[in-house]
Formats: structure tokens, sequence, C-alpha cells
């Protein structure tokens, strides 16, 4: 991945997260990240519809001593999902993105979600979708800047709602 001015921030074996997939850097030269891929990170996330010279979002491990904004977004892509819709409010963007039925019950109004790895808060769940609204800004400094329907995004839904299913699940199913 072409990261100009990136290159000497950064050092092989650290976390970086491409369009919010969490992938061990391998090598970094002449202003090049090279990252190894799992074929199962291949099969669950959009990267492996990347081409030369599509733009990806890249963060930095959160350092335990920094500030967090947002929510916690690992790294760990749940779904791919294509954005359905792509609609302009003034200087706002509304963001729709079709949900897996599997997944729905992950997502609330007002909660957290991770597109692309971009910490997005829910703005109204559908029933067979979810929306986001995006600022200038937001939109201008990721790849949501080229986005079109039908691309397929990466979601990572918030690691609270996962882990409180995994705890009531099973108090659920004894009943």
């Amino acid at each position: 991945i072409a990261a100009p001015g990136t290159v000497k921030h950064v050092n092989p074996g650290e976390s970086i997260a491409v369009n919010g997939c969490c992938l061990t850097l391998t090598s970094c030269r002449s202003d090049c990240l090279s990252f190894d891929l799992l074929e199962e990170t291949i099969a669950c996330t959009n990267l492996n519809d990347l081409r030369q010279n599509s733009p990806v979002n890249l963060e930095r491990a959160l350092r335990a001593d920094g500030r967090v904004g947002g929510h916690f977004v690992q790294g760990h892509v749940d779904c791919v999902a294509p954005i359905i819709a792509f609609d302009t409010k003034g200087a706002d963007f509304r963001l729709e993105v079709e949900l897996p039925e599997n997944s729905r019950h992950y997502v609330a109004s007002k909660g957290s979600i991770a597109v692309n790895g971009i910490s997005l808060t829910v703005a109204e769940v559908l029933p067979r979708s979810f929306a986001v609204w995006i600022i200038p800004y937001t939109k201008r400094h990721t790849n949501l800047d080229r986005a079109t329907i039908g691309d397929l995004v990466n979601l990572e839904f918030d690691v609270l709602a996962k882990y409180v299913e995994r705890m009531v699940t099973p108090l659920v199913t004894k009943e």
C-alpha cells in the first residue's frame, strides 16, 4: 500500500488497520507498506476488491497512554455489506448500508458501528439496513469520499454488543 510519509513512523510487526481490518505490517520501504493476508481475511473483508490506486483507510493501533475518541474498534471485521444509498443534505452525507439478517441484532439507533474502520454513530435502523450521517471532514479524509452505491464496506459491530450476546445467550437458552 502506498503511504507517503507514513513509513518513517511505523515498524514491521505493528498492527495497522486497513479499511478497518487489523493487519500486521511485514515490511515498509520507499513509502510502501506490506502485509500478509490470510485466506480468511480475504474471504471476510473487502480487501480482495482493492485495485491499484484504490484509496484505503489506514490507522495505527491505539496506544495504552493515548486518548480514546469514538468507540473501541478492534479491527476484527464481522462482515462486508453493500452501500445501498448515499444522499446529501446540505453539507452532510447520509450513508445507508444493507445489514445481513444474522447481524441485525447488533445494531441499535445511536449505537456505534465501524464502517471501513471509521467509528460512526448509527442514526437509523431500518428493516434491512442502517444509516449513518457523515460530516464533510470525515467524508473528505476517508475513502468514503469515493464510495458509490454497490461498493462493499467492512463492518465491525460494537464489541460490547457481542459480549452481551455471548453472556446472555446461555442464560436465555436454559429457560
